[in-house]
């Protein structure tokens, strides 16, 4: 098992974390991407990054293992390029506030979703406020595309603020996959947003030893084949779900 050094920043929920963790949560058990009994999994609803290098960080756990300073830095990064950019774009965001604004209530979402506490007053009645209100001319498709592109660079260059953990920039393109899905469905347009690599589906850990035969029996031929595979089964031997059961009962 690899390790990771762990995580450093003391967390604790936010005005927005919980309710987005349950959101989030629930979109992924329905894409399989979670298992069905994750809203019970301890290193799944943690706000600390689990230290297994080979179990994915969830987006709420992110402050755990950055803190504060890289997520600023991130999102200050961002702003830079926004206010560089062509007018069409950056114009919306200038009649809003200064870099300095955008900054500050960007950074503090993040942080607020990301584990780091209280940050973001008004939670997602604010978020939605701001986007219906102050930047309702980007929330389509090629607004979504430019406001992707130039975030997808800034993570790009934002390497030295991820530490080495790679799980860490997939985590990051995990949470705004996720804002950008539930944008498009809110705004009505097609999402073709793609920051990166997300995080991979955690399978269900099966446990034999520990379930009922009625338990055994209930689960799928896949969800069979799969742990006794993971317990160094051969199972090209087995021509049914009976018989894949009656391995499993076996012990």
């Amino acid at each position: 098992m690899t390790k990771t050094n762990g995580s450093n920043y003391p967390t604790r929920h936010g005005f927005m974390s919980e309710k987005i963790q349950r959101d989030y949560i629930t979109a992924a058990i329905a894409k399989n991407v979670l298992p069905a009994d994750a809203h019970r999994v301890s290193h799944i609803v943690s706000l600390t990054a689990p230290s297994d290098a080979s179990t994915p960080i969830q987006f709420w756990q992110l402050y755990s293992v950055l803190g504060q300073d890289p997520i600023v830095n991130i999102v200050q990064d961002f702003y830079e390029r926004v206010f560089a950019d062509e007018d069409w774009f950056r114009s919306v965001f200038v009649r809003v506030g200064g870099i300095g604004h955008h900054i500050n209530t960007q950074a503090s979402m993040w942080i607020d979703v990301m584990g780091g506490g209280p940050y973001y007053h008004g939670a997602e009645f604010r978020l939605s406020f701001h986007h219906t209100h102050n930047a309702m001319q980007l929330m389509n498709e090629k607004g979504a595309k430019r406001w992707s592109q130039l975030m997808r660079d800034t993570l790009d260059a934002s390497s030295a603020h991820m530490t080495d953990d790679p799980r860490i920039r997939t985590s990051i393109n995990t949470f705004l996959t996720h804002f950008m899905t539930k944008y498009a469905e809110e705004f009505v347009f097609e999402s073709r947003s793609v920051f990166g690599e997300t995080n991979p589906a955690i399978k269900r850990k099966i446990n034999f030893m520990k379930m009922t035969t009625a338990a055994i029996e209930a689960l799928s031929e896949g969800d069979l084949s799969e742990a006794l595979v993971d317990r160094g089964v051969d199972v090209s031997q087995y021509q049914d779900k009976d018989a894949l059961v009656r391995k499993a009962l076996m012990g």
